[in-house]
């Protein structure tokens, strides 16, 4: 679509393969001025001035929601901006992602840096944008003033975050944090690592996977679930788990519930479709912290995620500059305990996902439950994002769920060439991204919003 082009405001998009809340059918959906205004019976709609497109046996799929990415803009704009993030995510065939508050300079902890991000981003996404604030030390005066502004949540660090602006909570800070995030309501995002551990654990640089896995412990992430949970039942506050990569917190969640504490957590795809004997020595895209971990350990998070324990499958699209990530492909050491840590995967999710999830016999109802559904529940976007239904906002994707491709890194649209998933070939590929009834066209002129909590 040219820029001159006025999107038709009636459309009807047609599909054998239709993933809506209740299971997968064949259907008509009617839009008209971005919302969803029918569900009808396959080949039922078409009359006046509708436009029809008719997928055949491509699915249609509610609009992916990514509830944990890192733009790093401004400040860190050489990492990961709001154009590139948001041109990855459509063509990943995700409509609404929200913004970690940190990475970028200032960070989102202050009405202020808020604001500034806010500001930096408007006319840049091709994607809905939503923003978390963060609580660091010394900051619990600002939680009630974002938690106004709109902020979705607030992220905490258990352990060190890897930059200076945004230090870790020790004990005092997490009890003070969640004590005010449980007075205004407002939840807690929390990345749990414990730093006592990873000090004790065994320290040794180098090329070699398993001695920077050894570097981050299952003990680690159990620790410090056990501590944050503990405050979470003295505070009564709302607490989510980021990330979680180790099987090992999984009791601890499951105990928790039975007592009736509000606990959520996430995986992320690529703890769920890598694992640590596959990851090559030196090959620095693979590191994340939390770390990707074995294979039994992976098994082991698929089948919590069969059973509902986790709420959402999100990315955690963490990118940097390659000189960061030390890769030996460009001229670096390929140290593991030195590099970057993050992965880059924000355009790949969904196939990365679906490729395993048919291989171990889930569906495409799973895989929007886990990357959709559940995150916009999280967020409490519910009733305008995360399902193909009447009165939604028409966020869809039409996903090829038998297409294979090569992972070219060059031909992803994050800012830098980098991601793990280089020269893997994926099942599933994104056809179409329609932002409320419009196609999303890379090439045209970006229409995303900035969205809020309210």
């Amino acid at each position: 679509m040219s820029l001159s082009e006025t999107p038709p405001t009636t459309v009807v998009i047609r599909s054998r393969r239709v993933v809506l809340p209740d299971g997968e059918r064949p259907a008509d959906v009617l839009i008209r001025d971005g919302k969803i205004e029918q569900i009808a019976a396959h080949g039922s709609l078409l009359a006046g001035d509708q436009h029809l497109t008719d997928l055949g046996d491509v699915a249609l799929l509610p609009g992916l929601v990514d509830t944990h990415v890192h733009v790093n803009e401004p400040g860190r704009t050489e990492w990961e901006g709001f154009a590139t993030a948001t041109c990855a995510a459509a063509a990943g065939g995700v409509t609404t992602i929200i913004d970690m508050p940190l990475n970028s300079i200032p960070p989102t902890t202050t009405v202020d840096g808020l604001e500034a991000k806010r500001k930096i981003a408007e006319g840049q996404a091709w994607v809905d944008l939503g923003f978390w604030g963060g609580a660091i030390p010394g900051n619990a005066a600002d939680l009630e003033p974002l938690h106004n502004a709109g902020v979705f949540g607030f992220k905490s660090f258990l352990a060190p975050s890897g930059v200076d602006e945004f230090p870790h909570v020790e004990q005092a800070d997490l009890e003070t944090a969640l004590a005010e995030q449980a007075r205004i309501g407002a939840l807690a995002i929390i990345h749990a690592e414990d730093p006592a551990v990873l000090e004790a654990a065994p320290q040794q640089p180098g090329v070699h996977y398993r001695d920077f896995l050894a570097s981050r412990p299952d003990d680690a992430e159990a620790a410090a679930v056990a501590r944050l949970l503990d405050t979470a039942r003295r505070t009564g506050a709302r607490v989510h788990i980021l990330h979680v990569s180790s099987a090992a917190v999984l009791p601890l969640l499951r105990q928790a519930r039975e007592d009736g504490v509000q606990v959520t957590a996430e995986t992320c795809p690529h703890y769920l479709t890598l694992a640590a004997e596959e990851v090559p020595d030196g090959d620095t895209a693979f590191k994340c912290c939390p770390p990707i971990r074995d294979e039994s350990n992976r098994d082991q998070l698929w089948a919590a995620l069969a059973n509902g324990e986790f709420i959402a499958v999100v990315s955690d699209h963490s990118p940097s500059t390659p000189d960061l990530k030390l890769l030996q492909k460009y001229g670096g050491s390929g140290d593991f305990a030195a590099a970057w840590g993050g992965i880059a995967s924000l355009q790949l999710g969904l196939p990365a996902i679906w490729t395993e999830a048919r291989r171990r016999g889930h569906t495409l109802s799973d895989v929007i439950r886990w990357m959709s559904a559940g995150p916009a529940s999280l967020v409490g976007l519910t009733g305008t994002k995360g399902a193909i239904a009447v009165g939604h906002d028409a966020d869809l994707v039409a996903f090829d769920p038998d297409g294979e491709f090569a992972v070219n890194a060059e031909e992803l649209h994050h800012r830098n060439p980098v991601t793990p998933y280089a020269g893997k070939t994926l099942t599933g590929s994104v056809r179409t991204t329609w932002l409320r009834g419009r196609v999303v066209d890379v090439d045209a002129e970006p229409f995303g919003r900035q969205i809020t909590r309210h």
